[in-house]
């Protein structure tokens, strides 16, 4: 039986990982955005590796719907022809 001896991430970690601030992160805690649990007789946040990649899934499937919903238009690709006889 092999046990996960890092199963457990700082907030400083989920940071990196996500290319955020930590208090960003913080913030993500505090709103129920990512589940994680203090430790420690500080306190300490911790967020277990499997909640970030609930919380990563769950970004993807928000984006996701935001591009079904707002589909891409391209300007560069739009007729732009513009009447240039009279220059």
């Amino acid at each position: 039986m092999s046990t996960d001896i890092t199963r457990f991430m700082g907030l400083a970690d989920v940071a990196d990982v996500l290319g955020i601030s930590v208090s960003q992160v913080y913030a993500l805690v505090r709103r129920g955005e990512l589940r994680a649990i203090k430790v420690g007789g500080k306190g300490q946040w911790r967020v277990e590796k499997a909640e970030l990649e609930r919380y990563i899934d769950n970004a993807y499937q928000v984006a996701d719907e935001f591009i079904r919903d707002h589909p891409f238009s391209d300007p560069a690709s739009a007729d732009t022809t513009e009447d240039t006889s009279a220059y």
